[in-house]
């Protein structure tokens, strides 16, 4: 067997089309394969012990846009992020950073509604989150687009080319005309969703299909197949949390594949990551639930009006403004909110944050929960 020519200054345009060589998938990738759809399974099954799913995924798909955007080097602290969240501040007066990681989110959520509707993926919903995350119309790169992907300016070698993706005339669509075929097509390409799915998540990123953003955009589409192919019913798989903690071999078995053929070892990284990931993302269900159930026991032996309810929206974000408890309890005098608000406060359910003129709520259980 020849040993593979690959020159990461000259467009990628012999990537190979999907799938790969059959013996990629050996023993090891079995076994681990098991492993991670059991823990996923478990996940999945978890997530349906929450009163309210989408009000507390909400909480977690936070946490995935921020890890999401860190991994691209953009960085917004969570207390501003929170305070963006629960004031609905308009996406003009956030913070350049934080507007990048509520696009994420947005993207995330607007994806996963097209996804229930379609029931599959294609190239329309890839570029619409796509737009989504960078706030742009643009479309697929055109042939033109002299896009390479170089070091960061903190890394050694700053700024010199580690990859060129595919480019020229209709390459790139022909290419992610074959990675949507893989994913569709049961028929023809009969393997499992997770293994489809990480073998995917690297083609995707070698296309590189828009000029910027595709990271963002890969991890974006890992959930929402995950969810198409019925094995997630929301997406809150904390991807990107794994990633982080492990950068280097993330993107050193991505490199792999493109430069030596190393499938199985690239496979092997994202079924661990989807294992430890989905037993993460338990943990934080399982401390939430019992948190809610303990604040819910607490608040209702001590204040007369506490409900389920508001229990409930006590734990959708870490940060509340007391409009919302006075909208839920159908109160509009300033002076009676403020009432309830206190009460809360005295009993530590929630501690006040003054930032300018505004008074923000934070959940403290809550942050302890998402940041342990």
């Amino acid at each position: 067997m020849s040993k593979k020519i690959f020159d990461r200054n000259i467009p990628y345009n012999q990537l190979p089309l999907l799938p790969p060589p059959e013996e990629v998938i050996d023993n090891a990738v079995l076994l681990k394969w098991g492993l991670a759809s059991r823990a996923l399974a478990e996940l999945n099954k978890n997530i349906l012990r929450l009163p309210n799913p989408d009000m507390l995924v909400n909480t977690i798909s936070l946490q995935e846009a921020k890890s999401s955007s860190e991994i691209e080097n953009i960085f917004t602290t969570d207390d501003e992020l929170y305070k963006a969240i629960s004031d609905n501040i308009k996406e003009e007066n956030a913070n350049p950073n934080t507007k990048e990681v509520l696009r994420y989110r947005e993207a995330l959520w607007a994806g996963y509604a097209e996804i229930l509707e379609k029931g599959k993926m294609d190239i329309e919903l890839i570029i619409k989150i796509f737009r989504q995350i960078k706030n742009t119309k643009q479309n697929i790169r055109p042939p033109q687009s002299q896009v390479t992907i170089k070091r960061g300016q903190s890394e050694f070698r700053a700024g010199e080319t580690i990859y060129t993706p595919p480019r020229g005339e209709g390459i790139i669509e022909a290419k992610m005309k074959n990675l949507l075929e893989f994913l569709n097509n049961s028929k023809d390409y009969p393997l499992d969703p997770l293994l489809k799915m990480a073998i995917a998540h690297y083609q995707f990123e070698a296309i590189h299909p828009f000029s910027d953003g595709n990271g963002r955009t890969g991890r974006v589409l890992n959930l929402l197949y995950l969810v198409n192919q019925g094995l997630l019913t929301h997406p809150v798989l904390y991807l990107s949390s794994y990633i982080i903690k492990n950068k280097d071999s993330y993107y050193y078995n991505l490199v792999a594949v493109t430069q030596r053929d190393s499938w199985k070892n690239w496979i092997l990284f994202m079924l661990e990551a989807i294992e430890q990931t989905s037993k993460y993302t338990n943990r934080l269900i399982d401390e939430i639930i019992i948190q809610m159930k303990a604040t819910l026991e607490y608040g209702k032996a001590k204040l007369k009006w506490y409900n389920k309810e508001i229990n409930e929206v006590l734990f959708s974000q870490p940060y509340i403004k007391s409009e919302v408890i006075g909208k839920i309890l159908n109160r509009t005098s300033r002076t009676t909110i403020t009432r309830y608000m206190n009460e809360l406060a005295k009993l530590q359910i929630l501690s006040p944050k003054q930032d300018g003129k505004q008074v923000f709520y934070i959940n403290n259980d809550l942050i302890r929960i998402l940041g342990g």
